[in-house]
């Protein structure tokens, strides 16, 4: 999953995590598991001695220090995840330096939508909200006996993952058209286990089919409250 080929040889992409807390730890023992060379680092010893087993390298540093960056080769680096805390001073001034040392992707953790919109002004490639994200999640999931997942795309667009009703049983997609009567898409189904990537117009749709459906919130909203049951 994370291998690249250069200059004919197969190397693996190296992923850096600044911040060793629940969301950057989470972060750094899955790329871990997953195979990827990960660099840790975080300013606490004790952090960075719990990760010295799991991460490819594990380093005690300050990321607010250019030098320390530059020593560490980050520029390098396939991506970066800024994962840091509470300290709003230390996340905006590490994402810059990255940014300056011309690290390719840097994704990094917001606290609040003014912490994002700085993120984003000195070049951040992408900015997550962990806390907020998955309270949306949690909220959609619960307000809807149909709904399994919900992953926000945008400020007004979203992927939600919903259990085909008996409105729909025995309907092929064709008959539903619901690009043309709802504004959204249905890209893929699972059914039985098994799951149908960018389904045909005449696949039929069974009451209990998992539906992957993607558009703007307000379009899913329709869509849900009309063809689903228990809405």
């Amino acid at each position: 999953m994370f291998f690249g080929k250069y200059g004919g040889v197969i190397v693996k992409k190296q992923f850096a995590v600044i911040g060793l807390g629940r969301f950057g730890g989470s972060i750094c023992r899955t790329l871990s598991e997953q195979g990827a060379e990960v660099l840790a680092i975080d300013s606490d010893e004790e952090r960075v001695n719990e990760f010295t087993p799991i991460a490819t390298h594990a380093v005690i540093a300050d990321s607010t220090d250019e030098s320390v960056l530059k020593s560490l080769g980050l520029r390098n680096f396939d991506h970066v995840i800024v994962a840091i805390g509470d300290n709003i001073h230390a996340s905006i001034l590490t994402t810059l330096i990255l940014k300056e040392l011309g690290v390719k992707k840097v994704t990094a953790k917001a606290q609040n939508d003014y912490h994002e919109k700085v993120l984003r002004k000195i070049g951040a490639d992408h900015v997550i909200h962990p806390e907020r994200d998955m309270g949306v999640r949690i909220a959609n999931s619960i307000t809807s006996t149909s709904v399994l997942d919900y992953l926000e795309l945008s400020d007004k667009h979203s992927i939600v993952e919903v259990i085909a009703g008996r409105k729909m049983d025995g309907k092929s997609l064709s008959d539903l058209d619901v690009r043309a009567n709802y504004g959204v898409n249905i890209v893929a189904i699972k059914e039985h286990g098994r799951i149908n990537v960018s389904p045909r117009a005449d696949q039929t749709v069974h009451d209990g089919d998992i539906l992957i459906i993607i558009g703007s919130d307000q379009d899913i909203d329709r869509f849900k409250k009309q063809l689903l049951d228990n809405e």
